[in-house]
C-alpha cells in the first residue's frame, strides 16, 4: 500500500486504464484509494488501515476480492 504513488496517477490493470487518486495519512498508516475506470463503469474504493493488532483493509460497498485482485494487478504508468 505504502508503494502507491500519492496523489492522482493513470495506470492499468487487467487491460482496462484507471485514474486514481490515493491520499496518505497517519504517517502512512492509513492510505485511501479510488479508482475510476476511463471510458468505462468500473469503480474503486477503499481504506487501509495498519493497525497494532495488524492491517485491515475496509472496501467500501463492493467485495473485498474485488480490491485485492485491483491492487495486486494494477501497475501505474510511469512519470512523465
Amino acid at each position: 500500500m505504502r508503494a502507491l504513488p500519492t496523489g492522482g496517477s493513470t495506470g492499468s490493470t487487467q487491460g482496462r486504464r484507471y485514474d486514481v487518486v490515493v491520499s496518505h495519512h497517519a504517517g502512512g498508516r492509513a492510505v485511501k484509494l479510488v479508482a475510476e475506470e476511463r471510458g468505462g463503469a468500473d469503480y474503486i474504493s477503499m481504506n487501509y488501515y495498519d493497525l497494532a493488532k495488524g492491517p485491515r483493509l475496509f472496501p467500501c460497498e463492493m467485495p473485498a476480492e474485488k480490491v485485492l485482485a485491483f491492487l495486486r494487478n494494477y501497475r501505474p504508468d510511469p512519470p512523465a
